[in-house]
């Protein structure tokens, strides 16, 4: 049983908090890390816990504009060129329940990064929630967000370290029985 972190990162702040939340659940799962534009949404039937990051664009997930205006600020430099979240989650297939009572079987958990604003204004995190949950996903937490000063960073003091508790504690809510020999 593993984890799966999948991330899209256009100025590689999100990558950075990505790796920071492999680290945290490498405590309790064997991780996978993987970039949106190689993450095949056919998940494997030993993850148990998917875990998706995003940068807020234009107060909501990515969209091939913002993506395209993202590319332009940086004269082509981005971590993920191609497809966003929202379009691999819309590729991601519904999931079965995993017992009599119709609990899910694989976990799901979602983070973002967006500048640090004094009014709270819209969360990639908050819209990948909304897609898991209509899939069938468990969301083990509410959406986080990890802040950044300014569109292409860097990331705020301590973020990384923030990004890594978080992911021990969703590590810990993962059930022992969906683990395996992570713990041995």
């Amino acid at each position: 049983m593993r984890a799966l972190v999948v991330y899209e990162s256009m100025f590689g702040n999100t990558r950075v908090i990505a790796d920071a939340v492999a680290i945290g659940l490498s405590t309790w799962l064997d991780v996978g890390l993987v970039e949106v534009g190689t993450a095949d949404p056919a998940l494997n039937d030993d993850v148990r816990l998917l875990i998706v990051g995003g940068p807020t664009h234009a107060f909501e997930m990515s969209r091939p504009e913002t993506r395209h205006d993202a590319t332009r600020r940086t004269e082509g430099n981005v971590v993920s060129p191609g497809i966003g979240i929202r379009e691999w989650l819309e590729a991601l297939p519904r999931q079965p329940s995993g017992s009599p009572e119709g609990t899910p079987l694989t976990g799901a958990a979602t983070f973002d990064t967006k500048v640090r604003h004094p009014r709270p204004a819209g969360s990639a995190a908050a819209g990948a929630a909304r897609c898991l949950h209509r899939l069938g996903f468990s969301l083990l937490d509410r959406p986080r967000s990890f802040y950044v000063d300014g569109p292409p960073g860097p990331l705020v003091a301590g973020e990384p370290e923030r990004a890594r508790r978080w992911a021990e504690s969703l590590g810990w809510m993962v059930p022992a029985s969906a683990k395996g020999n992570a713990l041995s």
